[in-house]
């Protein structure tokens, strides 16, 4: 039988969970696969970054998500270019820990907290490792993991930060995900704006747009930088390389194109690497300018 490219994607959609031994020899004699990664590890200065691989599962009907506002030749066209299907995409949900040496920030949560303590026990952390929970937006993606399925707190040992416009906003918009995630923790949070210090290092930076309050973060030590820009940008051509093409998921379309523009732009003038949440595992890379927008260039070595 001959695999379609859409059953393809599909039948990997849970490959990174898999729970299959690393590389052997099975009965037969040949070599079994070793499962995905779902964490990656990296230096930053003394700031030990981890991404997890929380989640990915194939999304189809690319075109009624990204570029809303052009006509579907253009859609087809630049997707043709860069070598990616229009019927479908892989959706990737990218966690970040940033170990400090004094604290362990995880920011974001995931879908639900089975995949995140997952992806949290492979790179050798457990729940209550974690000090601090920094969540970037409130969208279900970010904060489903904030709570397991009995209601309980995730990160029990854990401050938790969030933006203060943001949280404002999901507590008037009677949102369910809000309700059983963010609210029942709400004392125990701190409410941070622009430019507010969550550890030594560890800098917000406003980014309005894809929700009315979403925030990314300036990471700095040792003379080195890196942002985590959380869904600023949610893909690498549709959204990154072209910052003005509208995404259904953005709450103010104009706002988001002006905060990618301002973000990436500073990222390729300064060579200054990001982490995106959604972007292709393990979601760290970097910035080019390209014509009138951008384009990624995924990490290799150079952080290593």
């Amino acid at each position: 039988m001959k695999l379609t490219r859409r059953q393809t994607l599909l039948s990997g959609a849970t490959l990174p969970f898999a729970a299959t031994l690393p590389a052997s020899l099975r009965a037969d004699g040949h070599a079994t696969a070793a499962p995905a990664p779902v964490h990656s590890d990296f230096n930053l200065g003394d700031f030990r970054v981890t991404t997890l691989l929380a989640g990915t599962r194939p999304v189809e009907g690319p075109n009624g998500i990204f570029g809303l506002n052009v006509d579907e030749d253009t859609f087809n066209s630049v997707s043709a270019e860069n070598f990616i299907p229009t019927d479908v995409a892989q959706f990737y949900f990218t966690p970040t820990v940033v170990n400090t040496g004094n604290e362990v920030i995880l920011f974001d949560t995931g879908l639900n907290a089975a995949g995140t303590t997952a992806a949290l026990a492979a790179a050798g952390y457990a729940a209550e490792d974690i000090t601090h929970v920094v969540i970037t937006h409130m969208h279900g993606d970010h904060i489903g993991g904030l709570t397991g399925d009995d209601g309980n707190a995730t990160f029990a040992n854990a401050a938790y930060v969030t933006g203060q416009a943001e949280f404002d906003h999901w507590a008037g918009a009677e949102n369910d995900g809000f309700e059983a995630k963010v609210r029942p923790l709400a004392e125990q949070m701190t409410f941070i704006g622009d430019g507010a210090a969550v550890a030594s290092g560890v800098t917000s930076m406003a980014a309005f747009g894809h929700t009315p309050g979403h925030m990314v973060y300036m990471l700095e030590s040792g003379g080195e930088q890196l942002v985590l820009a959380a869904d600023m940008t949610n893909h690498y051509v549709w959204s990154l390389a072209y910052p003005d093409w509208e995404v259904r998921f953005d709450m103010d379309k104009a706002a988001a194109a002006a905060t990618r523009r301002t973000v990436l732009g500073m990222l390729a003038a300064d060579k200054i690497p990001m982490v995106g949440y959604h972007m292709p595992f393990p979601g760290l890379g970097y910035i080019a300018t390209r014509d009138d927008g951008f384009r990624y260039v995924p990490h290799s070595y150079q952080l290593l």
